[in-house]
């Protein structure tokens, strides 16, 4: 016959079986931006003529990313606005005059931190965040694709790809001159490789 302490023996063994089989749950994990392979370019209308493109490269950031539970990721991102890449050298002095970004009482840094993350399919996202430019801070969505999320071949550190888009309206952050002629929207592309950071 069975006894109480043979039917408890069996009960935790198979307790402490399961426990040993259950897979374990992966952490999240920091990266860091490569500034090498980070870019976000920017295009408008000009006055109907052409479409004008900017640029800015080499920015840091950094993002947490919860391979589980994508949407408990984060990211985060500053930069200076004079960093800002034209090809016209007259085309940034005018971007960093009064008329834009500009002046003493200018904030100059861009900021952008997520506040939360939609996940929409495999590997798309929609991700809101405060954007802050211009000292005014306005919550943007960046529609975001998972590009790779595979060890780097250089390194074999572990490593993500990232492509997202966004529209931004130039009058939500007071750099409305001349709008609309030239086009108060402003189209936004990001790509970015991210590292996974140091310990």
């Amino acid at each position: 016959m069975t006894t109480i302490l043979q039917k408890t023996g069996l009960a935790l063994g198979l307790i402490t079986g399961l426990a040993v089989a259950a897979p374990a749950v992966a952490e999240p994990v920091d990266y860091a931006f490569d500034p090498s392979h980070s870019q976000l370019i920017f295009h408008y209308n000009h006055f109907g003529y052409s479409t004008t493109w900017g640029m800015y490269s080499g920015f840091d950031g950094s993002i947490v990313y919860d391979a589980e539970a994508p949407a408990d990721s984060s990211v985060e991102v500053s930069f200076p606005v004079d960093s800002m890449i034209t090809g016209w050298d007259e085309r940034l002095a005018h971007f960093m005059s009064p008329d834009f970004f500009g002046g003493e009482d200018k904030d100059k840094t861009v900021t952008f931190k997520s506040t939360s993350i939609e996940v929409t399919g495999d590997n798309t996202a929609l991700i809101t965040g405060d954007l802050t430019l211009n000292g005014i801070t306005k919550p943007v969505v960046l529609d975001t694709t998972l590009t790779n999320d595979q060890p780097n071949p250089m390194t074999n550190a572990p490593a993500l790809g990232f492509f997202a888009t966004t529209t931004l309206l130039r009058s939500d952050f007071g750099v409305d001159l001349y709008a609309p002629m030239v086009s108060d929207e402003v189209q936004v592309e990001i790509s970015l490789e991210a590292a996974a950071a140091a310990e």
